[in-house]
């Protein structure tokens, strides 16, 4: 008998403790209210991301340019290589092959540098423009009243007045001025 009334008192309390569990939870999540962000859309719409974009994009075109010069002699001297190479002789075969493997490789330098100098270029302009953008986040979701802003990319369902993505695009396009 005893046994039963212990059970029965820590599944009461068992009990009790789980329904207070439950019971706080939804106390805790009102008081924390939810934006979502479109970080990508900011920068592309965005005034700054607009002029950084353009910045890259025309080093990118002249860059292409510059490549087009050695990519058609590549494939001009691939395609002798293809006709001719059964009347020459063995030197001279092994003299055109080196001669395309060389210049194959430093076009791939180029590519390369190419990259690299396109990443340096995306850094260089938009690690000012998300530094301000952290800034003008913080400040939009204070003004909105939101405690927590999740990137939207990252979240399945969102209402639409919890998305801040234009209300940033806004502040941001006034700070960068």
């Amino acid at each position: 008998m005893k046994k039963i009334v212990k059970m029965g008192s820590v599944t009461t309390v068992a009990v009790f403790l789980l329904v207070s569990l439950l019971t706080s939870v939804p106390v805790f999540a009102a008081s924390s209210k939810v934006a979502v962000i479109n970080i990508q859309k900011v920068l592309v719409d965005s005034e700054a991301g607009k002029k950084a974009k353009a910045k890259v994009e025309k080093r990118m075109e002249e860059l292409k340019a510059s490549f087009k010069k050695d990519e058609t002699a590549l494939v001009s001297l691939q395609k002798e290589i293809e006709k001719k190479s059964s009347a020459w002789s063995e030197d001279k075969r092994k003299e055109k092959a080196r001669e395309f493997q060389k210049k194959r490789q430093s076009l791939g330098e180029k590519q390369e540098d190419a990259n690299l100098e396109m990443k340096k270029m995306q850094e260089k302009y938009l690690t000012p423009i998300m530094k301000k953008l952290e800034t003008v986040v913080s400040e939009v979701a204070k003004d909105k009243g939101y405690s927590i802003v999740l990137p939207r990319n990252g979240v399945l369902y969102a209402e639409k007045g919890d998305d801040i993505t234009a209300a940033t695009t806004k502040a941001l396009n006034a700070k960068m001025k």
